[in-house]
This record gives structure tokens, C-alpha cells and sequence, in this order.
């Protein structure tokens, strides 16, 4: 293996950022054939370890992995490049869309071809589920774990945290698998507690700072995706519903109508699809009180989302050796890939319901969305089905999907 120069790690981790299309799995792909594949930066079985690794930890692991990569590459200074260089370009974009959104997003047109981006979300979120029940149920168990998450969010409405720690703790207790050897020489107690206290004490400041200056909003917006920080294992989809629960119903931050949008407009841009965080809190800022509260809300969000990835890489990349070996962890990751397919499938339709019917309603005795079934509304139907067949018959791309299906609603408000 090679070490890089400094502007070899600019430019291909550069390059990595403003291609990461396509959600983790494509990204995963792409820096397998960056660093692994056309570069002899990283060995296969290095690579693969420290994938394992991102799996384990919360937050996006496509992210975690560029940074990780980064960090064995050229230290703590190569890791923070690695991870900005992937957030950056993705971020940017996000801004301009969602200022954009905030502006024009009211006019009739605008909404009108929002309808065939919501359609296409619909199909993106179905395929999300489909590939991962294919890759983590395996057997009666894992079933068993998708159906029980399933239920315990659409029926009974039960916290998301508490159904990823719940399949987190029974995968642990459950696997019987042997212990693997571990890694001789661990890293240094002092130098792991120096790096949380620097990591840890950079993600509370600014949530200290809004504390002591009384801002109510922003410090509520930065606690909760702090929180979001902790308990995002499975990728973005899997919290998806859970944050449309918190700023929708909770808060009233956005509506369920911005909430589909900005997953929408987050499914076009490079980077992680968490980037979806600053697109609400743009939103959600710029209602409380214009640009100067969307740009803070924004910044705000990115801090909380993504300086986390940076402590978990950082604390836990000189022990990866050692949590490699422990068959316990990943038992707990399995349990939780197969709870992350109900909550998947719970969001899959969650959103069709209310993109397909005008009127959603919790049914009176348990947190179940019923729809009003005389709202149905037959373009959102029609232009599902249209995106249906583009991306799941004709394997077309959900970019290439969401333009045929705005413009195709714009010709359908126009009739």
C-alpha cells in the first residue's frame, strides 16, 4: 500500500464527493474502485474491515468510511479532509435547493411537479426496502425482527430508538457464535479519552452557546438532531419516518408535503442522503424567521449531523482490530439490519398513504395512519405507476424518473 500526497488525497476524495450518487451502496462501490481497486491505497481486507465497522457505528457509513479511509491514509487531518471533501459538495447543493424550495415552492406549478417528485420518492423508498430485506433476513428470525418493527411503528407508534436498542440488545444475547482473537496491544486509554473529550466538547459547544443565549428554536432543532446523531443505524432511511414523526407532529417544524419534497430533492444530490437534516432545518428555519434563521438552522444541522461521524471514527478506528472480533456485535448489527427492514417498510408506506390520499388520520385507538379513502387522488396514482415502470421495469435512474414524472404532472395540472 501507498501512502498519498496531499493533493493526491484533495483530488480523488474530491472526486469521490462530487460523484456519490446513488445512496451508500454506490458510494461504497465508488471508493472501493478509487482506493482499493485503481489505487493501492487500501487492501481488500482492510477496506472490508473497516466497512464492518462504519455498519456498526450509528450515522451515515458511507461517510464514515471516506473518513476512515482518510484517517488510516494520513492521520486525523487526512480523516477530516476525507469526510468534508464527501459532505461539502452534496451540502452546497442542498442549500441552494432548499432556499430555492422556501421561495418558490408555494407557486401552483411548482407544487404541481412536486406531485411527480413525490411519486418517484415512493418507488426509491420501495426499492431501498427491497434490496435491503434481500441482504439482512435471513431465516425465520430475521423475518420475525422485520415483522415485529413493522408493527410496533405503524400500529403502536413505539419510539424509534427504543425498537433499535430492543433488536440491538436481543441480537447480542442471542448470538452464540466463538469469540475471535483479538489485537494484542490496544490503543492507549488516554489518548480514546483526549479524542472524545476534543470531539465530544466541539459537538456540545454550539449547543451550549444557543443554551446560554436563549435560543429556544435553534437549541431544540440542534438537541434533536443530535439525537438523531446517536440512533441512526441502517442509513438515513431508517430514521426518515421517525424524523418526519418529530418535526411534523412533534414540532410542527415542516409539513408531511415539505418532508416527501426534501427527500426528494436530497435523493438528487451527491453525498449522504442524511444530508436530508440541513434541507429540513433550512426549512424549518426559514419559517421562524427568514434566510438569516434558514442559514443558521442549516449550519446548525450539519454541525450536529455530521461532527458525531468524526468522534465515532476517530474513537473507534484504533480499536477496530479488536471490535472485529467480537462475534456479540455483530449479532446486535444483524438483529438490527432485519428491525431496520420494518421501519423501512413502515416508511415506504407511510409515505404512499399520504402522497396517494389527500386526508391521513391516526386511527382512534392506536397511532395506525387510515386514510380518508374518498380523497384518493388518482394522478398521484397514475404518476406513481409511471415511476413504477420507469425504475423497477425499465431500471431507469431516479433522477431521469423524477424529471418524467414533474414534467408529466405538470402536463396533467395543465389539462
Amino acid at each position: 500500500m501507498s501512502t498519498p500526497s496531499w493533493s493526491q488525497m484533495t483530488r480523488v476524495f474530491g472526486r469521490i464527493g462530487l460523484l456519490s450518487f446513488g445512496g451508500p451502496a454506490a458510494q461504497i462501490a465508488l471508493m472501493h474502485r478509487e482506493l482499493v481497486e485503481t489505487r493501492d491505497w487500501l487492501s481488500e481486507a482492510a477496506y472490508l474491515r473497516a466497512l464492518s465497522l462504519c455498519m456498526l457505528l450509528p450515522g451515515p457509513e458511507a461517510m464514515q468510511l471516506a473518513t476512515y479511509a482518510g484517517w488510516r491514509l494520513r492521520g486525523t487531518a487526512g480523516g477530516i479532509l476525507a469526510g468534508l471533501l464527501f459532505v461539502v459538495p452534496g451540502a452546497l447543493l442542498i442549500a441552494v435547493l432548499a432556499l430555492g424550495y422556501a421561495y418558490y415552492g408555494g407557486l401552483p406549478l411548482v407544487q404541481a411537479a412536486f406531485l411527480g417528485i413525490k411519486a418517484a420518492v415512493i418507488i426509491v423508498v420501495f426499492q431501498a426496502l427491497r434490496k435491503v430485506a434481500g441482504k439482512a433476513l435471513h431465516g425465520k428470525q430475521g423475518w420475525a425482527l422485520a415483522g415485529l418493527s413493522f408493527l410496533a411503528l405503524f400500529v403502536l407508534g413505539l419510539p424509534f430508538p427504543l425498537i433499535i436498542l430492543a433488536a440491538g440488545l436481543w441480537g447480542m444475547l442471542a448470538h452464540t457464535g466463538p469469540v475471535g482473537d483479538m489485537d494484542p496491544s490496544p490503543p492507549r486509554a488516554a489518548r480514546s479519552l483526549s479524542t472524545l473529550a476534543l470531539w465530544g466538547v466541539l459537538w456540545v459547544t454550539p449547543l451550549a452557546v444557543l443554551w446560554a443565549l436563549d435560543q429556544t428554536f435553534l437549541l431544540q432543532l440542534g438537541l434533536f438532531f443530535s439525537k438523531l446523531a446517536v440512533v441512526t443505524f441502517g442509513g438515513a432511511y431508517a430514521v426518515l419516518a421517525y424524523m418526519t414523526q418529530t418535526v411534523v407532529q412533534d414540532f410542527g417544524w415542516i409539513s408531511t408535503a415539505q418532508m416527501i419534497d426534501a427527500l426528494g430533492l436530497a435523493e438528487t444530490t451527491p453525498g449522504p442522503l442524511i444530508l436530508v437534516t440541513e434541507f429540513v432545518a433550512l426549512l424549518a428555519g426559514f419559517a421562524q424567521t427568514g434566510i438569516s434563521g434558514a442559514i443558521a438552522a442549516g449550519v446548525l444541522a450539519l454541525w450536529v449531523t455530521f461532527t458525531p461521524c468524526f468522534l465515532w471514527i476517530f474513537l473507534a478506528g484504533p480499536y477496530l482490530e479488536r471490535i472485529s472480533a467480537q462475534p456479540r456485535l455483530a449479532g446486535a448489527l444483524q438483529a438490527i439490519t432485519a428491525a431496520v427492514v420494518g421501519v423501512i417498510a413502515n416508511l415506504s408506506l407511510w409515505f404512499a398513504l399520504h402522497v396517494l390520499f389527500d386526508r391521513v388520520q391516526p386511527e382512534a385507538l392506536a397511532a395506525m395512519p387510515l386514510p380518508d379513502l374518498h380523497s384518493f387522488n388518482p394522478a398521484a396514482a397514475a404518476l406513481t405507476l409511471l415511476a413504477g415502470i420507469l425504475m423497477l421495469a425499465l431500471h431507469r435512474g431516479f433522477v431521469t424518473a423524477m424529471f418524467v414524472c414533474a414534467a408529466s404532472a405538470l402536463v396533467i395540472a395543465a389539462v
